[in-house]
């Protein structure tokens, strides 16, 4: 699937490609609207009608994911919400093995998630991912998502990566989109993000389902420097 001797630099999402986006896909179509119904006293389908089209309006954009936002505009305690599910946030059943393999090969391994920093304080807590990377970055510390090629810009700037020999996984085809325009140059995307979901069909880019066909290629072929 890729060269792996000319990858020295791979850049991970979180949610849905390390972590089984059940959660996230259950707390805001699920857990958020019926916390929402129960303290304005009406019914569920009210407060999906009140709450789809508010996230519908500021989807791919740094308010989607800032907790504050949500917190302000619904006038209720997101970060404590979240913690009512906690329990659901786990790493993919295939992710450790996968990491353990990158963090062994000595390529340097970067988390760059979308996710608020407290957000992403939860999810660390509860799978102590850190201990895999040698970077965490939310890209709200730049001011701007995945989604925008300034992102990608300001992080090139900080992490001095080059598009060569750089490997990006992310589950959300916008964001592949985004990666591959601004010149990244090995992009893996990943099919089934939700354990609870059938895989999806992707063509556009090399797409897995188990990180574990990759494992062979990472450990037999050592970083070539050119």
């Amino acid at each position: 699937m890729f060269d792996w001797s000319k990858i020295h630099t791979v850049l991970l999402d979180m949610d849905g490609t390390l972590l089984d986006l059940h959660f996230d896909n259950h707390f805001w179509i699920e857990h958020l609207p019926k916390r929402y119904a129960q303290h304005h006293d009406i019914s569920m389908d009210e407060a999906l009608q009140f709450l789809l089209p508010q996230f519908e309006k500021v989807a791919g954009t740094l308010s989607w994911y800032c907790l504050d936002y949500w917190a302000e505009l619904i006038n209720m305690p997101i970060k404590e919400l979240k913690r009512e599910v906690q329990h659901l946030i786990q790493l993919r059943a295939d992710a450790d093995k996968f990491l353990v393999a990158l963090k062994e090969s000595g390529r340097r391994i970067i988390l760059v998630t979308n996710a608020h920093p407290d957000s992403l304080s939860l999810k660390i807590e509860r799978t102590e991912l850190n201990k895999y990377f040698d970077e965490l970055i939310s890209t709200h510390q730049f001011g701007v998502t995945k989604e925008s090629q300034l992102l990608w810009q300001k992080l090139q700037q900080h992490l001095a990566f080059e598009n060569e020999s750089t490997l990006f996984v992310d589950d959300s085809l916008a964001i592949l989109d985004s990666a591959k325009a601004y010149g990244i140059k090995h992009i893996l995307a990943i099919a089934n993000p939700d354990s609870t979901q059938d895989p999806r069909q992707i063509n556009q880019y090399p797409a897995i389902t188990d990180y574990s066909v990759l494992l062979d290629d990472i450990k037999n072929n050592p970083i070539i420097e050119t």
